[in-house]
């Protein structure tokens, strides 16, 4: 089902805490120059995002300093943000994402199997914004309710001019 010409290009603001750690981050520059509202707290972990409407949160992590650093650190600090956090995303910054950064993603999700921890590969921090700002805001409520008419529409669409109902309504 096309919309020809009918999409809305509204602009979504929505409310972000951030780890005071990022303040002077590109993902923060880049987020408060669409106009979201960002908000610095030390109470917060190091390089938590917190998207409070939508009750998502992410831990940004870059894959070089999660080599360096060792397992046990990395665990800890991953497991005390997701005890924390009820939706939880781990995003890992790559330029790009070879065998041992797979490697690593499959190590941690091995770990955190069970969990409430989802991992989000990105490769440059515009796509890390991006990616927050799509999980975010496809959860939200406002807009869940939209995605779910629309997809009713959708469903509805489809069976109306489905040539199989058409088939079996003349049966």
């Amino acid at each position: 089902m096309a919309t020809q010409g009918t999409e809305q290009t509204e602009t979504w603001i929505t409310t972000v805490i951030m780890s005071s750690i990022l303040k002077d981050h590109e993902v923060a520059t880049s987020l408060q120059s669409q106009q979201h509202k960002v908000r610095f707290s030390e109470s917060v972990q190091s390089g938590s995002v917190i998207f409070p409407l939508s009750g998502i949160a992410f831990l940004l992590a870059n894959a070089q300093e999660l080599f360096d650093t060792p397992g046990e650190v990395v665990h800890d600090r991953i497991q005390k943000f997701i005890s924390v956090h009820r939706n939880s995303f781990l995003v890992i910054v790559a330029a790009l994402h070879g065998p041992e950064e797979w490697d690593l993603m499959f190590r941690i999700q091995l770990r955190f199997l069970g969990s409430n921890l989802r991992i989000i590969p990105a490769h440059n921090n515009a796509d890390v914004v991006k990616s927050m700002l799509t999980v975010t805001k496809a959860t939200c409520k406002p807009h869940i309710e939209n995605i779910l008419d629309k997809l009713l529409q959708a469903k509805m669409y489809i069976v109306e001019n489905s040539p199989v109902w058409k088939t079996l309504e003349q049966i």
